[in-house]
Order: C-alpha cells, then structure tokens, then sequence
C-alpha cells in the first residue's frame, strides 16, 4: 500500500514532531521557533503495516503575497495538491484560532480526503481545543502526542481504509505489460558504483549562503520545488530530492549556507549547519558552489577542505555566470586560484555554470560522472608496484641516519575514496614530502585528478609477535640445544 500523506497547519503545532515520528528518524529540524521548516521535506514512512509516504510542509500563513511567507504557502498549497491524503493539524491547547478556520476551509475545497488531528493533546490541557475542533467540519478529530507517541493507532485506523481504496483504485488502473528479454541481446554488466533506481546516485550542494543552491537544483529539477529568493539563508533543513539527472538516477541534497562559526549565534542555525554537515557525509560527489561575483573567500576554502577531509569526490561549480563580462580572463583568475588555493584538490574539475539560465549543467552533469568514476577507481597490484619502482627510481626515498628507507611494496586496499598501503622499512621516517611526492604521482599515473587519495604506511614488523625481543646468542642457543640450564628432570634425552 501506497500513498502520500501531507502534514500542514499554522506554524509550530508540532508537524516536523510528528514527521520525525512517522519516519522513525529525526530528519526534520525541530525548535520551539514558529517557522523552522520552510522547504517540502519526503520521507519512507510506517505506520503499523502502512508504507507511504509523508510530507513535511512549512506552517500556513495568512499572506498571499511575494513575501517569503507568501511563497513558502505556495509551496504547502503545492503539497496539499500533490498528497493523496492531508493531516490537518492543529494546537489542541491553544484552541481553535481564525487562522484555522480559514485553512480549514481551503483544505475543504482543495483535497478530497482530510484528516483533523489536534496535536499537544496529552493530559487535560487540550480537553477544551478537542471539543472546539470538531466546529472545524473536518469530521470527528484525532487526538495526538506527536512528542510522546500517543494517538498513533487511532491515526493508523483513520488512514486504512483510505489506504485500501487507493490500492484497489491502483490495481484497476495498472495494465498488464508483457516483457519479452532477449537474452543475446544483453550488454556487459554495469559497475558495480554505477548509479541505478535501487541505489541512485547522491549529491550534495553546498557553499556560503545565497550563492545559489536552491535555484540550481530547482533548474536541474525542472521544478520550483525548493523555495528561493534574494533572501540569503533561505534554506534551513539539509532537504533530499530524488530525480533523473539527464538519465542518470540521483538524490541530490541542498543544504543551508554555511557561515564562519564566529557569526553563527543562533541555536537554529547551528542546527541547520550541522544537518548540511552531515548530508556531506551521506553523499559521495559534493558540489562545491561559488559565487562568480566573490570567488574563493575563506569560507569558501574551509568548505572545501571540509568535503575533501570527509573523503568525498569534488567538483567546484561556480555559480552566476551569465552576469559576467570578460569571462576569458576572469577563467583564468578562476583556475590560478583554485590551484593556489586549494592544492589538496588539484585536478579537480572546475565548471561555471548558470543556475538561473541552466548554461553549463551539462558539463557540471558529465563532472559529476567522472568524478564518482574516479572515486570509485581500483588499480590492480602488478600496475601499483611497477610504478612504484618506476617512482624510486627517479627520486629515491631519504636515508634518515645513513640507512635508507626500502619502499617495498604498495597495494591498494579501499576504495570511495582509494586508499593504498604502502609496506616499508621504516615508516616514521618518512617524509611528508615524499608521501606528497608518491599521491601526487598517484594521481597522474592512474588518472585520479582532483579525488582525496588516502596513503597509509605499514612495516612488515607491525604483526611480528616477537618484535622488540633480543635474539639469543650462541652461548644461550648451545645451553638450549644440550638441556644445560635446566632443572632436574628436564634435561634432553
């Protein structure tokens, strides 16, 4: 069984509580602030044996206007039309209020099937909203605890029948297909990494705020499914969407705009970083987004450095484009910075694009690519150890104390990011130059532009379980071999 379930009401009556609750996850940003969740938030969620899906939506407000206020309704009003089913919440301690009454009535003109759940019900304190609910004629209300977890099964047996009919409706509605497969027509299998339906390819945008994120993903969308505007810092929540990227499957993740920690005060917006820091660790490509008009400030760079230290494939777009003039020349700044600036990425690509017009998503869509290829890159040990005497023997490794470190072998043991083992003789002494010299040879031999290469030194005395004890002289071998030394009765026969 299938569905959509969309969750609206007046700000701060406990929506993104309840989302969090039905999708098992605490995936929404919850505060005592009215107006935390502004975007469309999916989630898988299960309600006893209902699998749907439910939809987060920023609180209904009274404006109609271009406000921000006026366009986050919009988007709820979007989300009312899309949803099979709408959960209209309201403060069962705080009553009944006029602004309920009026979303009330657009509920019932705009989805066919409305549920009334009075939220904060818990004890007696949302006895006297429960009774004023009902003057709502959206049917007998639903009483819940979305903190607690209370009312759930009353909303579960609110929701399966509705459920039923929209499976029966969707079992007429599905035609037979026969599918003939020719066997010999079959290709080669796709990699392993390659992105599919089942495992799509994840995404992420980040970048400083107002640089653009939204409006990108709305392009690479087709949709204006995120909320934008001149405002900076829009977006709150790390928001997933999933889509087919010029056929490609993906999940791509737009994040809040990442400040210097010295001007995040807010609790919220701590929170709001902290999501987008972590929808970077979920992701295997990020999207490093500029801003043409400001490129490479430190923030830039720290986000950056922060993507490349989590392991993550990089690629830097460079957003606005179009309102630049002399293009050739600011290109070149473009890529003599990034050199300078961010060597520890060096080869990785560079593309300009622009979010408002969609120039350049093609080639940001086929960098994309290249990088999750590289990523997930495997180099045999035969080639890894013929280069590896090619390497030593243009530049040798050092001789710290007169005796010369022995690179002996190199084989690579990991891959998302590649991760090479490199057994010497002593590896504490290695150099970081040299350890630099050898990832950036890495990188060219193999074609790993741009990707984070991890190298990790091994001694082979590392599991030697007598390492670090003498060896015996001759004198204690001989006593050994003839049973001298030995108490009675233990002598050699």
């Amino acid at each position: 069984m299938s569905f959509t379930l969309a969750i609206v009401g007046r700000p701060n009556v406990g929506k993104s509580t309840l989302f969090n609750r039905l999708v098992g996850k605490r995936l929404a940003l919850v505060d005592d602030q009215p107006g935390v969740t502004r975007d469309l938030r999916e989630g898988a969620a299960k309600l006893g044996d209902l699998r749907f899906t439910v939809i987060d939506t920023a609180g209904l407000e009274e404006a109609t206007d271009e406000s921000l206020q006026g366009r986050m309704r919009k988007l709820t009003e979007r989300a009312v039309d899309m949803a099979d089913i709408c959960l209209f919440l309201i403060d069962a301690r705080a009553g009944v209020l006029p602004a309920d009454e009026v979303f009330a009535d657009i509920l019932r003109r705009r989805s066919a099937h409305v549920i009334l759940g009075a939220n904060k019900a818990e004890g007696r304190a949302g006895e006297a909203g429960m009774l004023e609910a009902y003057g709502l004629g959206l049917g007998e209300p639903v009483a819940l605890s979305a903190e607690h977890g209370e009312g759930l099964d009353e909303l579960y047996h609110m929701l399966r029948p509705l459920a039923a009919g929209f499976e029966a409706r969707a079992a007429e509605d599905t035609p037979e297909i026969d599918v003939d497969i020719d066997v010999d027509d079959a290709g080669e299998s796709a990699p392993d990494y390659a992105p599919s339906e089942r495992k799509p390819l994840q995404i992420a945008v980040i970048g400083r705020p107002n640089a653009g994120k939204s409006t990108l993903i709305n392009r690479i969308l087709g949709d204006d499914r995120l909320l934008t505007g001149p405002e900076a810092g829009i977006t709150r929540d790390a928001i997933s969407v999933r889509t087919a990227w010029m056929g490609t499957p993906v999940r791509i993740f737009d994040t809040a705009g990442m400040r210097k920690r010295a001007r995040v005060q807010e609790k919220l917006e701590k929170l709001s970083v902290a999501d987008g820091l972590r929808a970077v660790r979920f992701a295997e490509v990020v999207v490093v987004l500029l801003d043409a008009a400001i490129p490479f400030e430190q923030q830039d760079l720290r986000i950056a450095d922060f993507a490349e230290t989590e392991g993550r494939a990089v690629v830097v777009a460079v957003n606005k484009w179009d309102l630049e003039g002399n293009r050739q020349e600011k290109l070149r700044e473009l890529r003599a910075g990034f050199e300078r600036l961010l060597p520890q990425l060096r080869g990785a690509p560079l593309v300009t694009v622009s979010a408002v017009t969609g120039r350049g998503l093609d080639r940001l869509h086929a960098a994309v690519l290249r990088a999750h290829e590289v990523w997930n890159r495997r180099v045999t040990t035969a080639k890894l150890n013929l280069w590896l005497s090619q390497m030593t023997v243009a530049h040798p490794p050092p001789a710290p104390s007169g005796r010369r470190i022995k690179l002996r072998y190199m084989t690579q043991v990991k891959t998302r990011p590649p991760g090479f083992v490199l057994m010497c003789s002593n590896p504490e002494a290695l150099p970081d130059a040299y350890k630099r010299y050898l990832v950036n040879g890495l990188r060219e031999a193999f074609d790993m532009p741009g990707t984070p290469v991890r190298l990790f030194l091994r001694s082979q005395n590392d599991k030697n379980p007598f390492k670090g004890r003498s060896k015996p002289g001759p004198s204690k071998l001989r006593k050994h071999l003839s049973g001298r030394g030995k108490g009675p009765g233990q002598g050699t026969r």
